[in-house]
């Protein structure tokens, strides 16, 4: 182990506001070479954890009094987190996390990434193209055809304006020379702020630095989840709440579901909405990770939230970021790194690339998890009401232009070192260990997830 501060983890740790002296309490290690890529995909991936790791152990220390404890990130331990969604098994069965209509198509003048994972989005696609929304396995053919006869910008501005996604690929510098991209690069990369006075409300002395907290998780897919599942790991209970008419994955849910309780609360139902009006008056934390604007009717706006619940720590998470013509669209890591240049530089004169793990969701989760965290110490200190927003957009950015590869081991790499099996509804689940490491923290998560939807809407439920 080497304690000498990477410089992404320096980056984002200013980032978030905190003592520049707590560096030294990091000690880095283990074989880099998981993460291959041409950007610096490892730097991201450490420098996230490590500053969660960080934050998670200085509310600990805020809670108890006692000095802030040491912090290990092992690069093998963190490649393998980046790669859980794909490294998930149960009774030895894997999934694919992509349908056969999310994928790179050749248009008439370049590339397009479509995202058609649910069925809502595959139906919207489809429909947006011309074809049927209930198309089966010709449906491939299909699309190719028609997308190799329009322009890229042709086809994302159909499908988007039919609620269905897909993004023209484009190379870095036209992304950063577009508006979206000229606002994202301007923006921090997380933002945090006290919006109101508030008595501090985080408790003392506890075992876990989240211990006793109740974190509403309103999120889906893998960032945001990515983010509340390390809150669970820290010791909150932390319930998912999900619409029942947008079911999510059962094997997603396998993944980042550790920890956590989820149910279904149907918003636009009055009867439902008391049971979550009930539910937030008595949590600390609120993540969202639907695009901008999308639960405002439901009061969910961060003015609103502070007004009712004085004190709250309120994180946002977006796909595109908060601000510029693309703030209220829906988009997935995958689209992200078509449109802001990564693809084109991951990828091959014949077609596009990849990041080798969904390195933008996972690496936004974790710096959201410690934005929360870090909230939470400010607020056991000093009170408040606090905001924190973080965007994919703005996470490729830091990768594309503010960070550079730090030395490593390269050799070795073996994920199977940081897999483990437990029982679970599902059967006998393989999981990643936990990543955040910090001395007397925890080694994993007090429960494995269950079946996504089906727990009481309830605090402190089993």
């Amino acid at each position: 182990m080497t304690s000498s501060p990477s410089s992404g983890t320096s980056q984002a740790w200013s980032a978030l506001g905190a003592d520049a002296s707590l560096l030294d309490r990091v000690a880095y290690g283990g074989p880099s070479g998981g993460l291959p890529a041409r950007l610096p995909v490892m730097e991201l991936a450490r420098a996230t954890v490590a500053v969660c790791s960080l934050a998670a152990a200085e509310l600990g220390s805020a809670r108890t009094g006692r000095p802030v404890p040491r912090v290990s990130v092992d690069d093998e331990s963190v490649a393998t987190a980046f790669l859980s969604d794909r490294l998930v098994r149960v009774d030895g069965r894997a999934w694919s996390a992509f349908a056969p209509l999310s994928r790179f198509w050749r248009a008439a003048d370049g590339w397009v990434r479509t995202h058609a994972n649910y069925p809502h989005h595959r139906a919207r696609l489809l429909t947006a193209l011309g074809l049927p929304g209930d198309a089966g396995e010709e449906a491939v053919d299909a699309v190719a055809e028609v997308i190799a006869g329009r322009t890229a910008l042709e086809v994302e501005a159909t499908v988007y304006a039919a609620g269905g996604l897909a993004v023209a690929a484009r190379g870095p510098e036209e992304w950063a020379g577009g508006e979206q991209g000229v606002l994202i690069a301007a923006q921090p990369l997380l933002s945090t702020a006290r919006i109101g006075d508030a008595p501090g409300r985080v408790p003392g002395d506890a075992p876990l630095p989240c211990s006793g907290l109740r974190v509403l998780d309103l999120t889906r897919v893998l960032a945001g989840p990515v983010a509340t599942r390390t809150l669970a790991l820290l010791g909150a209970d932390v319930l998912r709440i999900d619409a029942p008419q947008l079911p999510e994955s059962q094997e997603a849910h396998n993944d980042t579901g550790m920890g956590k309780r989820s149910t279904t609360v149907d918003l636009a139902d009055a009867s439902a909405r008391r049971v979550f009006e009930e539910l937030l008056d008595q949590a600390d934390v609120v993540v969202t990770g639907y695009r901008p604007g999308a639960l405002d009717r439901f009061g969910l706006t961060p003015e609103a939230l502070a007004g009712r619940r004085p004190g709250l720590v309120i994180a946002q998470l977006s796909a595109w970021g908060s601000v510029g013509p693309w703030h209220e669209r829906r988009g997935f890591d995958s689209l992200v790194q078509a449109a802001t240049g990564i693809a084109d530089l991951e990828g091959s004169p014949d077609s596009p690339g990849a990041l080798p793990a969904q390195a933008l969701d996972h690496g936004t989760g974790y710096l959201l998890a410690a934005g929360v965290l870090r909230a939470l110490t400010e607020q056991h200190r000093t009170g408040g009401t606090r905001l924190v927003r973080l965007a994919l957009a703005r996470t490729a950015h830091w990768l594309l232009h503010d960070l550079a590869p730090a030395p490593g081991e390269d050799d070795g790499f073996d994920a199977g070192r940081w897999l483990t099996e437990r029982d679970s509804p599902m059967g006998r689940l393989r999981h990643a260990l936990p990543p955040v490491s910090y001395e007397g923290g925890p080694a994993n998560w007090a429960r494995p997830p269950g079946l996504w939807g089906t727990d009481a809407p309830v605090w402190g439920g089993t």
